[in-house]
């Protein structure tokens, strides 16, 4: 029992399986209730967030200190930065907060966390996007894996 909740912990830990792999996984391969799984991953994956968006600031400090990468860091970063401000301003943490939510490979609290960092949109306002996202994407990643499981066993009663 502990062991598949640790093996729940580790899929959602994953990047870019995250919970779109820890809910069916607890689904369909656990005797826990599917509300236990949901909450299990949601927690977990909102915890990481923040986690990843602090250790990504600190790792990117340290590469700063390098010439050549402070240099291409200026150009492309701050560029960017400057050219999606108004989109910033304008959708901020609830377009990062859609993009967490994209039940899809790629497009998880990851690539959030990389992409708010880039966009410059401060600490507090992503762990609101995550927490927003997560949940959003966790109620999608079971309602799939409840209602298609419904489905297949519908199916095969039939047959």
């Amino acid at each position: 029992m502990q062991t598949e909740i640790l093996i729940i912990i580790g899929l959602t830990l994953l990047p870019f399986l995250e919970l779109r792999a820890s809910i069916p996984y607890g689904i369909f391969r656990t005797d826990f209730h599917w509300a236990a799984i949901f909450f299990i991953c949601v927690i977990t994956n909102i915890i990481l967030g923040p986690i990843i968006y602090i250790l990504l600031n600190k790792v990117i400090n340290i590469f700063l200190m390098i010439k050549p990468f402070k240099k291409i860091y200026d150009y492309y970063v701050i560029k960017t930065q400057k050219k999606i401000h108004s989109f910033i301003e304008k959708w901020g943490e609830l377009g990062v907060a859609l993009f967490i939510a994209v039940p899809l490979p790629g497009s998880g609290v990851y690539s959030g966390a990389l992409g708010s960092y880039i966009m410059g949109l401060s600490k507090r306002k992503f762990c609101y996007a995550v927490i927003i996202g997560v949940t959003l994407a966790g109620i999608a990643v079971t309602a799939i894996c409840l209602s298609g499981n419904s489905i297949f066993y519908l199916l095969i009663k039939r047959l």
